[in-house]
């Protein structure tokens, strides 16, 4: 810390790059002190008026000091009264106190350190699901784009990483969007499974509030209730420790886990055909790709994006154990770590979400390139076709598929050997056994009979499946967005 009346240095201290490099102010600030702690008054406010209401011994005047005072958190006084108490949610129960005197009797009543900090934790967590789905729709939509675009565009397919049959531009992109959906699917779900652990006491038993109401079970059931709808959630946990189950963290990790291996998935593509020179992502004019070879052009969002998914993945690895070695009702070990993996998770994936979006909106495509790569490739895929030809002009199987046995070994070693291009097809018109069907050839090499239904199948699937799923975000898709990094 810095000494009285001195500027601390940031510079001289470690910041986590997830927030002074890359992240977005609504998600750092999601899962800052001044949210978190601005929650906790809240939820002291909520679990008054809902005391209050059900009849126990709380004024309107101290509601009021309540509420004038949520976002008058002095911090300085919060850390000093941690420092001595050692009990985080101590401290705040005095510094809010503090500016509160009349209310002070009666913060925190009945209640256990829990109920603010997990309840918070789940408040934070459906916030930061309702950031990062329009992010992720965002994102489908612009490859959406640059699928309809390129839906016709013959491009040559890969399986192994091997030359395979044909596709289109498009209908690859669909497969980035179908994996992409999913995840918009699975995260829905998350947010939406998500309960509040409402007002349960220390041990998940409420008696402390059964003791507060002098047994009167209906009204701590509907303490429970009234809470958890001014937290904005529909339901709350039926049984609980002094925490709710940290599995829950383990569903909520596993789908940002699971969205993280989708874009690294997609990115890598990108990166692989930006080798090929076939696509590559945007592009800045003053951009350097290398700071000893000029004339490179990195796919350093890609890369980014993959680096940070691989992150992302492992940080499910937190939560599946942290919930194996939760004894009885709780332990402690699990606090140090949520504090570290929940954010960081939700910040990673809002930032390769928002990499993504930059990537995707400028994704350049080089036609030449692809047509060049069909060429080289095509005459190979096309002798099924020659010899359907051959056999319905009169010739023979057997004969044929001899024949261009031979042809295509010969244009293979021209390939292979040679370092040369493709001459299949020159050698199959220059060989009087193929005459008959010489002037078919161009029609029979025709790039976009060999994509079977690939349009079609662009088409169908984005009016079908994609653009409904779009729909509860079609006011937040916004225009590009620019990366700071």
């Amino acid at each position: 810390m810095a000494a009285p009346g001195e500027e601390e240095d940031v510079m001289a201290r470690y910041r986590s790059p997830l927030v002074s490099r890359y992240a977005s102010a609504e998600m750092a600030y999601n899962f800052s002190e001044r949210k978190k702690f601005g929650t906790w008054r809240r939820l002291w406010l909520y679990l008054a008026q809902a005391e209050k209401s059900l009849g126990l011994p709380i004024t309107d005047e101290q509601i009021r000091e309540m509420e004038a005072n949520l976002d008058n958190i002095d911090f300085k006084m919060a850390a000093e009264e941690e420092k001595k108490l050692r009990h985080d949610v101590m401290a705040h129960v005095h510094t809010f106190a503090h500016c509160c005197p009349k209310a002070a009797a009666i913060i925190h009543l009945g209640a256990t350190s829990c109920y603010v900090g997990d309840n918070t934790d789940l408040i934070v967590l459906r916030d930061g699901f309702n950031l990062l789905l329009p992010k992720l729709a965002r994102v489908i939509s612009r490859l959406v784009d640059f699928a309809e675009k390129y839906a016709d565009m013959p491009a040559l397919g890969f399986t192994h990483y091997q030359p395979a049959q044909l596709t289109t531009v498009g209908k690859r992109c669909c497969l980035w969007i179908q994996d992409l959906c999913m995840d918009l699917q699975n995260l829905e779900r998350a947010r939406d499974d998500l309960r509040f652990r409402g007002v349960k006491g220390t041990t998940g038993t409420q008696a402390s509030f059964l003791q507060l109401f002098e047994g009167d079970h209906s009204k701590v059931e509907e303490l429970d209730r009234l809470v958890t709808a001014k937290a904005g959630f529909k339901r709350a946990y039926m049984v609980t420790g002094q925490t709710y189950s940290r599995k829950v963290d383990i569903g909520v990790l596993a789908v940002l886990a699971s969205l993280g291996a989708s874009i690294h998935k997609i990115c890598t593509d990108i990166r692989l055909l930006a080798n090929l020179k076939e696509i590559e992502e945007p592009f800045e004019k003053d951009q350097i790709g290398s700071s000893a070879m000029p004339y490179k052009r990195n796919p350093m969002r890609s890369e980014r994006c993959c680096s940070l998914a691989r992150h992302l993945m492992t940080l499910v690895m937190d939560p599946l154990q942290t919930a194996a070695v939760q004894w009885f009702e709780r332990t402690l070990d699990d606090s140090a770590n949520r504090r570290v993996c929940l954010a960081e998770a939700f910040l990673t994936a809002d930032i390769i979400l928002s990499t993504l979006q930059n990537i995707s909106e400028g994704l350049v495509v080089y036609p030449k390139v692809i047509e060049r790569r069909i060429r080289q490739e095509l005459p190979f895929m096309a002798t099924e076709n020659i010899i359907m030809a051959m056999v319905k002009a009169g010739g023979n199987r057997q004969d044929c598929h001899e024949k261009i046995r031979v042809l295509s070994q010969q244009a293979a070693a021209v390939v292979k050997q040679e370092g040369g291009d493709n001459d299949f097809i020159a050698r199959v018109r220059a060989d009087p056994y193929f005459s008959p069907i010489h002037k078919q050839l161009e029609s029979l090499l025709d790039p976009s009979s060999f994509t079977g239904r690939a349009p079609q199948q662009v088409a169908k699937f984005l009016k079908e499946e994609v653009r409904p799923a779009l729909i509860p975000y079609q006011s937040k898709m916004g225009g590009k967005i620019e990366l700071a990094l």
